[in-house]
């Protein structure tokens, strides 16, 4: 035994101060153990905490061995040997009063005048004098610390009692402690310059009781338990603005006093109750971490966080349900955290290295590859487990968006096609990361490839009536593509590939997407890569950026319209309604009419959308060749309130959109470029102004030679019909005396079509944007331009004018849910008589 103590004891010395603590309270229970017990827990003390902790010499830590002047204030206590003989006589009275008492240390030396109790020393470190204590064998080391703070008025929280080299616990008794008669103890202090002494009492309690569960012993006096003592110390964290270096030192407390790896040991535990209780320690933290607010302290949480994870992956597993909830808090803390370089310490700022992060990243995609592959051999069902693809995905944002950031790379250019980093794996930092993200990348597309084969195989299966429609492990397949297309944009040619393999698979893509798309998601990677998807998909992606349609009658806003005022009246009932009335829903009646309900409202859409765009209320204009297709009047401007009609237009047809009614026009591809926030080209105006165009495609289709010679008279300027006059406007400084030529000759064109066809209608386009984005959202008045940007301009046609195919009614059987009726009534085979006529 005393060979294995000086083993532990040359071990305790060589390692940080931090583990010193820890290890001195493994100490103590190697003292009270038998040999098999003391070989069994210094091999996992051993193993543990050394390893695990690594701590700093810069790190905040208790020391034992640094005294500190005693009651400084009253210097008569240590005038002369006198005074530590009263002391001690003081200290020794008040416990036993049944002896006689007083007397020198050399007088107290028998402990046969004070049987059956106990006589000990205990030795001050400043100025060597002494304190003779009597005490029973069953005291508690508390008890005595309380009798030499009545003495030395030393609070009880900063003193320390070593005796054979370890430290007496609180808890434990004398005669626990093995102290004899006549023995010498050590009082010692805590450094002053520690800021949070009560948590390191909290701390070295936590510790003493995970140890003493650990060993099972279950003598020990009821007190507060190992989860209210972590729920303490949690609540006590400082957490004001101005005071994030003290929050910062009280978690360092956590760590260095190596609580995390005393938990994972007593979760190791083969007693159920110890990891139960360890488990629920545990999850209490976790949980107490999410609470937090974002932050430098939210940091170093995360870092207590990666500590746990580290514990538990290399104690419990991978596999291992508590190293997953661990995993899992951990991944959603690290967008929040910052990351650089390389150092694996706790920084100042609580920031991650990537290289303390990445290995999750690799472990999870190991996973994911796993869980694809099971689904390719299996016909049943497998693949990646939901929370495996989310963590994945958590780690993998921050990790990749650090890695852009140090290459100098904007995300935005990246997506754009503007660059990647194309094997510049020799940058000062991540170098290891890049290579190998690239590799997870590679991999997992070509599993996912294979994936979405296979459900191609599926769905064509389906068509015929054989096989299952979906499979479990497909509804995880969209979030893992968003994320290697995201991936992908880090390598030069890698996004090209991401794509290529995308249009390859689009019918398994837009199955996707239809199946499991949500509104809460962003599906903007989808919406630019327009390419890979169909009317369908892009109608799907759309709608989901309008709010859905309420059922709820009570929230509906209602309106009662007079026929013979539909435009006027309507006007006042939109126009004038706050929108969030407006996305509750609607309900429609007529005046001196019965009738409501759906059809109602389907009609007055269609009919105030009729009033809105005739061409003699002047706020559109039909397209020459399409009285159905309809383009911003820039003359509307006669009327005082057009910009407020406009803005009620927007909202209309944005409700119709969302009501999924069609209204019996389209609008203009100009106008609906505009809308989405692009620009206009000669090609655009096709319908709009066929005259205008044939007559720019042949200016730019004249012989240079002949357009040198003046022969078509233009300068940069136009003729423009306002309010009866004719009025020039130039297009651009000086215009009036720029001759149109064959170099100039694009510009003059561009020119032409921005002031007709922009600049002439900006206002009218923006308030109609405008009021469709009161009815998208509250929050921007721009935000209507992502539901344009989702879809081709031709896309919106078939939504607000359908299809011009004629009604298959054998469709409309077929998709007709019957409500209180049977196929073979005779009304509904009356019905479809009628439909089939």
């Amino acid at each position: 035994m005393s060979s294995r103590l000086e083993t532990i004891h040359n071990w305790t010395v060589s390692t940080t101060t931090a583990a010193n603590s820890i290890k001195r309270k493994l100490d103590d229970f190697h003292s009270d153990s038998d040999d098999s017990d003391d070989d069994d827990l210094f091999s996992l003390g051993n193993s543990f905490f050394p390893a695990l902790a690594r701590m700093r010499k810069d790190h905040l830590a208790p020391s034992f061995t640094c005294p500190r002047p005693l009651l400084p204030s009253q210097p008569s206590r240590s005038s002369s040997p006198s005074s530590s003989e009263s002391s001690a006589a003081a200290v020794a009275s008040s416990d036993e009063d049944d002896s006689s008492g007083g007397g020198s240390s050399a007088s107290s030396s028998s402990s046969s005048f004070f049987a059956p109790g106990l006589q000990f020393f205990v030795r001050m470190l400043s100025g060597g004098k002494t304190l003779v204590i009597h005490a029973d064998p069953s005291d508690s080391v508390k008890s005595v610390h309380e009798k030499i703070q009545s003495v030395t008025r030393i609070p009880i929280e900063e003193q320390r009692l070593i005796y054979r080299g370890k430290q007496l616990q609180w808890e434990q008794s004398l005669s626990e402690c093995d102290v004899q008669n006549d023995t010498g103890l050590q009082l010692v202090s805590r450094m002053r310059s520690t800021r949070h002494p009560n948590a390191w009492h909290c701390v070295d309690d936590m510790l003493s009781k995970i140890l003493h569960l650990y060993k099972g012993d279950r003598t020990r006096p009821v007190g507060p338990t190992v989860k209210s003592r972590l729920a303490e110390f949690l609540n006590d964290i400082p957490q004001k603005d101005e005071d994030v270096e003290s929050s910062i030192s009280y978690l360092q407390i956590f760590l260095s006093s190596s609580v995390p790896a005393a938990l994972v040991m007593l979760y190791l535990s083969p007693v159920k109750s110890n990891r139960d209780c360890a488990d629920d320690c545990i999850k209490h933290f976790i949980q107490n971490c999410k609470t937090f607010c974002k932050g430098q302290v939210y940091g170093h949480l995360a870092h207590l966080v990666l500590e746990f994870c580290k514990l538990l992956g290399r104690g419990a597993g991978i596999e291992d349900p508590l190293y997953n909830t661990c995993r899992s808090c951990l991944g959603s803390m690290v967008e929040y955290v910052g990351f650089g370089g390389r150092e694996t310490k706790m920084s100042k700022d609580g920031g991650i290295a990537v290289i303390e992060i990445f290995p999750f990243l690799r472990e999870l995609a190991g996973r994911l590859s796993q869980g694809l592959a099971s689904s390719l051999e299996s016909s049943t069902g497998g693949g990646p487990a939901v929370g495996d693809v989310l963590d994945f995905v958590a780690f993998s944002f921050p990790i990749r968006n650090t890695i852009a950031f140090h290459l100098g790379i904007n995300r935005r250019r990246a997506a754009a096609g503007g660059g990647g980093i194309a094997g510049q794996c020799n940058v000062p930092y991540y170098a290891d990361e890049i290579k190998s993200l690239r590799v997870i990348f590679d991999d997992l597309l070509g599993k996912m490839d294979l994936c979405l084969k296979k459900l191609e195989e599926h769905l064509a299966a389906a068509e015929k009536g054989k096989g299952e429609h979906l499979l479990p492990g497909w509804c995880q397949y969209l979030t893992i593509l968003k994320e290697l297309g995201s991936i992908s944009k880090l390598y030069k040619g890698a996004e090209e590939i991401f794509w290529t393999h995308m249009g390859q698979r689009k019918v398994a893509l837009c199955y996707l997407v239809l199946k499991f798309a949500k509104r809460s998601d962003d599906n903007d990677w989808i919406t630019d890569h327009k390419e890979v998807t169909n009317f369908e998909v892009r109608r799907h992606l759309a709608m989901m950026l309008l709010p859905e349609v309420k059922d709820d009658y009570e929230e509906l806003h209602e309106m009662l319209i007079d026929r013979s005022q539909l435009l006027s009246e309507s006007f006042e009932y939109i126009a004038n309604a706050a929108s969030d009335s407006l996305r509750a829903g609607l309900f429609m009646e007529f005046k001196n009419e019965e009738a409501t309900g759906p059809g109602v409202l389907r009609e007055w859409f269609f009919l105030v959308c009729q009033e809105i765009f005739n061409p003699q209320n002047a706020l559109f204009k039909a397209c020459p060749k399409d009285r159905r297709r309809f383009f911003p009047n820039p003359a509307s401007k006669v009327n005082p309130l057009h910009l407020d009609y406009y803005k009620f237009c927007g909202r209309v047809i944005a409700l119709a959109l969302m009501h999924k009614i069609q209204v019996g026009i389209v609008l203009d591809r100009a106008f609906v470029l505009q809308l989405a926030g692009k620009g206009v080209s000669l090609e655009d105006i096709q319908d709009v102004d066929p005259y205008l165009y044939n007559s720019c495609k042949q200016i730019l289709e004249m012989d240079p030679e002949v357009v040198d010679q003046d022969v078509l008279g233009l300068t940069f300027v136009q003729e423009v019909e306002e309010l009866g006059t004719r009025k020039v406007i130039e297009l651009c400084p000086d215009g009036q005396n720029i001759v149109v030529n064959s170099k100039n000759r694009k510009k003059y064109v561009d020119f032409l079509i921005e002031h007709r066809f922009v600049t002439s209608i900006s206002e009218p386009v923006r308030k109609f944007g405008e009021g469709f984005s009161n009815i998208m959202s509250g929050s921007s008045i721009h935000i209507h331009k992502s539901f344009f940007q989702s879809l081709e301009p031709e896309d919106l046609n078939w939504m607000l004018r359908g299809s011009e195919n004629a009604i298959s009614v054998e469709d409309w059987i077929a998709h007709t849910e019957l409500n209180g009726y049977k196929d073979t009534d005779p009304q509904i085979s009356w019905f479809w008589k009628v439909a089939l006529v």
